[in-house]
């Protein structure tokens, strides 16, 4: 049996690349993360390169699979660079080559569920449907919301868990992908109100800040930072 793992944010800069990086930490057996769509990779300042920021907490092996000049959306990004993107189906058939031979999949979205992947339409959503659709009887597919800690995230987390169930699937849980260190009253209401108001487990509180760990640390730390049975981790 091997597992694949759709890693959505509800929004953009909610810590979703670390805590990709915090599941592939604590994932068993081979690992293997995919970025179907990088941005932000041009000019003279560009965006750090998500797969290789996993790698580099993790060691884990890392995939991109298309790579965008501005910091964009991916379809705006292709247009505005005058390129097509692959669709969606294409990306779901690359994932599940990869899942053939590796135990864990993680697949990391761009930015929030509904942001386009292709020039067709295509979302992350549409991807982990496609994924759910195709997998072969010994291939599991589950999605991870990464929300943010402070006010607004009890919306922007049951809207995400909504736009999932309004297409069939179940989310397997959330991640909070900055936790302070002094979380002030917001956000201990929501660590508390996340399960209630979405019906969805609490997966983990990922630290703000470590990312900046060294890969060593980063790596001995991460089991802490979930509240998970071995049985539920990434290929437990």
């Amino acid at each position: 049996m091997s597992r694949v793992v759709v890693v959505t944010g509800t929004d953009t800069g909610v810590g979703k690349t670390v805590a990709v990086a915090a599941l592939a930490a604590t994932a068993r057996g081979r690992v293997v993360v995919v970025k179907p769509v990088q941005t932000g990779i041009g000019g003279a300042d560009p965006e750090p390169r998500d797969a290789r920021t996993v790698e580099g907490l993790t060691g884990v092996e890392c995939r991109e699979l298309v790579a965008l000049d501005d910091p964009l959306a991916p379809d705006t990004a292709a247009r505005r660079q005058g390129v097509a993107l692959p669709p969606v189906s294409e990306h779901v058939g690359a994932v599940l080559e990869l899942a053939a031979d590796h135990d864990v999949v993680l697949v990391e979205g761009a930015g929030g569920l509904l942001v386009r992947l292709d020039t067709d339409g295509g979302t992350l959503l549409d991807l982990a449907v496609g994924l759910t659709e195709a997998a072969p009887s010994d291939v599991t597919v589950d999605v991870v919301v990464v929300a943010r800690a402070g006010l607004g995230t009890l919306n922007h987390t049951a809207l995400t868990v909504e736009a999932l169930r309004g297409r069939g699937l179940e989310p397997w849980g959330v991640v909070v992908g900055s936790w302070p260190d002094y979380p002030g009253l917001a956000e201990r209401c929501n660590r508390d109100d996340l399960p209630r108001v979405t019906g969805v487990p609490l997966l983990a509180l990922v630290p703000d800040g470590v990312g900046a760990l060294p890969p060593a640390e980063f790596v001995a730390a991460a089991p802490t930072w979930f509240d998970l049975g071995p049985a539920s981790r990434p290929g437990g």
